[in-house]
């Protein structure tokens, strides 16, 4: 019953040999890979607006400059990534470069991280494509929890299908948003030229605190959220097919300009339009209702938002089992999260980061603007860690122009760790702290599976095993029998296989119900 109700959802079980077949093409794969870093101008733009909002119009007058200076920051990691898919045509990204060439240590570090990082893409994605939706229906945003639960086990089960189903399902919400979302934007830099820019002064609200340089660095470590997921390709490149670093190359440059477009896009017309979110709703709401209005057209945009966060879950779903099988081949965690499933693809690792992203919606009420700040210390401690990496794999080379490659890549690293420093002392108090805390305890973890495995490895060595023993005695073999029938006669014959010293024994049962004779 389980089995064919377990076939009915996931699917019957593929050979091996359609492993090859199961390779993503780059419409696919860009699909596949690109969700979060395409829709993270969603939460991005919303946590700059945030901060910001609180010292008014003098506060949103900065979201432009700052969409900048991140969307600069973005093509210095897109290009980084983009040499990390060339150098590193196995996959695993990050944990891959940065063990290679820094060391163990630094590897689980840049691991542990990803394997955060991924996790809160995940939760964070699911958690704003419910808000994005209940902008448009309010009723809704009393329902969060069980909705984005809803959507996480719909995700779950289409990963569970394959690297092809996934991939062709997922291209449907990703390039519906980019038809509906791209439009919408041309259409506010039409208005913006006819009509010029508005003031913000006439439709800020008061400021609650002075601009500060504090402040200034909080919305850009808050925006800085818009780079997660660009990471996923280069851990990814074994999913693409041959050639598969310059496949996966290529898809990693058009998702980077893309990602620049629509993110600073989208912050330029926040900006010029002088936009301002209602209560319960998001500031690309906002956008999308100032130039389309509230009809047919807003609805769309809204919906195609939903779609594309709930698939930005699918860049976690695509890299955590990925870099947990990594892992898992290096000793690092448990085993069973390198073998494939009945599908080709790793289960065990999609069902474990379902789970723990159930916890942590439940655990912050499906609300994404408390879930944000725990979010990009990760992911830019792995960005720094692999740029840093990578400047030593090029010294170690010297191949063709190694040392542009190797600038480029320290400008990447100082600039990604620089990054760290700001998100980590502007968000500690608010959420930060909770990350910083869980790598440690993950390598840690690391480190302990790692020696398990090294003390049953030196248990089963054959190493300083004494001289084998004298041959043991032959053995003496006791039958018991309570009759002569034909499984008597089997059991006799086999007793006599294994030893021809054999005796029958043979027992006599008293019944309780029956009364005893006195001898």
């Amino acid at each position: 019953m389980f089995g064919r109700l377990r076939h009915f959802l996931v699917g019957h079980p593929l050979p091996t040999q359609q492993l090859g077949e199961e390779r993503l093409n780059k419409v696919r794969a860009l699909a596949a890979f690109s969700p979060d870093a395409l829709s993270s101008i969603a939460y991005a733009n919303q946590e700059i607006y945030l901060a910001l909002m609180l010292a008014g119009s003098a506060g949103l007058s900065l979201a432009a400059p700052i969409g900048l200076a991140i969307t600069g920051l973005l093509l210095i990691v897109a290009l980084s990534y983009f040499q990390t898919s060339h150098g590193y045509p196995s996959g695993g990204g990050s944990y891959v470069v940065a063990r290679e060439n820094l060391g163990t240590l630094p590897g689980l570090v840049a691991a542990a991280a990803l394997m955060v990082g991924y996790l809160l893409t995940a939760a964070v994605s699911l958690t704003a494509g419910v808000e994005a939706l209940a902008s448009a229906f309010p009723a809704l945003w009393d329902y969060r929890v069980p909705a984005a639960l809803l959507l996480l086990g719909l995700i779950t089960l289409l990963n569970l299908r394959g690297l092809r189903e996934s991939g062709t399902l997922m291209a449907i919400p990703v390039y519906l948003f980019l038809v509906t979302y791209l439009p919408m934007l041309g259409c506010g830099l039409v208005r913006l030229i006819a009509g010029g820019p508005a003031p913000l002064a006439s439709v800020a609200a008061a400021p609650v605190q002075p601009l500060t340089a504090a402040l200034i660095l909080q919305a850009f470590a808050s925006g800085c959220t818009a780079l997660t997921g660009i990471e996923a390709i280069s851990n990814g490149v074994p999913a693409f097919r041959a050639p598969e670093a310059r496949n996966a190359g290529r898809t990693l440059m058009v998702m980077a300009l893309l990602m620049a477009l629509l993110f600073l896009g989208s912050t330029g017309l926040v900006q010029a339009l002088a936009v301002v979110a209602g209560p319960q709703e998001t500031i690309l709401s906002a956008l999308t209702r100032r130039v389309w209005g509230g009809g047919a057209g807003y609805l769309l945009i809204q919906g195609a938002t939903m779609l594309i966060l709930t698939v930005a879950a699918n860049t976690s779903f695509a890299g955590f089992p990925r870099l947990t099988a990594i892992l898992a081949g290096d000793g690092f965690v448990p085993r069973q999260l390198a073998g494939l499933g009945d599908r080709l693809v790793f289960s065990n690792g999609i069902l474990v980061l379902a789970g723990a992203t159930a916890v942590l919606i439940v655990l912050f009420g499906g609300d994404s603007h408390a879930l944000v700040p725990l979010f990009a210390v990760g992911v830019f401690l792995a960005f720094t860690l692999s740029q840093a990496g990578m400047v030593l794999h090029w010294h170690r080379t010297r191949g063709p122009r190694w040392q542009l490659k190797a600038v480029l890549n320290a400008a990447g690293a100082v600039a990604t760790g620089g990054t760290v420093l700001v998100i980590a002392s502007n968000r500690f108090f608010q959420g930060a702290w909770i990350t910083l805390a869980l790598i440690p305890i993950l390598v840690i973890a690391f480190w302990q599976v790692r020696r398990h495995y090294r003390q049953v490895a030196a248990q089963l060595s054959l190493r300083g095993l004494a001289p084998p023993t004298p041959p043991l005695p032959h053995p003496r073999v006791v039958v018991p029998i309570s009759g002569v029938h034909r499984g008597v006669i089997i059991a006799m014959a086999f007793a006599r296989s294994i030893s021809e010293d054999v005796t029958g024994v043979y027992l006599s049962l008293i019944h309780l119900s029956e009364p005893t004779r006195p001898y």
